[in-house]
């Protein structure tokens, strides 16, 4: 005759809610700092394959290239690995990849 609800209670609930918001506290804050560093690790491996792309183009002309917009019009790269993930526009100079 008696019927047995069992659930949580309003005291329970409020535990749970705080345990969670302070996890979200402590994590969000740790992921924002990743995304810079992982922009910067892309950015870095981004360089890399231009000035491979850039030495493959020495090895082929006898030639340093001299800008990288040289390196899009032979087709070495795109018009997107100008740039980086962060918006940083990449500059070739005497063959060599330079990012301000």
């Amino acid at each position: 005759m008696f019927t047995n609800n069992r659930g949580f209670t309003l005291i329970e609930m409020l535990i749970v809610l705080m345990i969670i918001t302070v996890l979200i506290i402590l994590i969000v804050p740790n992921l924002s700092g990743r995304s810079a560093e992982v922009t910067n690790k892309g950015c870095d491996a981004l360089v890399a394959l231009v000035q491979s792309q850039a030495d493959a183009y020495y090895i082929e002309k006898r030639e340093l290239a001299t800008d990288i917009k040289v390196l899009v019009d032979g087709d070495y790269i795109t018009e997107d690995q100008k740039t980086c993930p962060n918006k940083t526009v990449l500059s070739v100079s005497n063959g060599k990849v330079n990012r301000p």
